[in-house]
């Protein structure tokens, strides 16, 4: 019972950056400062960071392109 508690699959991952994306754009939206935009487009990007690994994680684990993808953008 208890494993069954603690079984996280993808939808969780998709309900975790849907919330991050939606706090970010408004974040955007509303902010008039330009620091709190940028921090609220990085929360968007981290939301859609989640969903690269999500996926790579859960569809085809021999191609890395969710992992590559993530490591480009923490590269630059």
């Amino acid at each position: 019972m208890l494993n069954s508690i603690f079984n996280i699959n993808l939808s969780h991952y998709l309900i975790l950056a849907f919330l991050l994306f939606l706090i970010g754009a408004f974040g955007a939206i509303v902010a008039r400062n330009v620091i709190k935009v940028l921090i609220s487009v990085e929360f968007m990007l981290t939301a859609v960071n989640i969903n690269f690994i999500a996926f790579a994680t859960f569809s085809d684990s021999i191609k890395l392109t969710g992992y590559i993808f993530n490591i480009f953008y923490i590269i630059t």
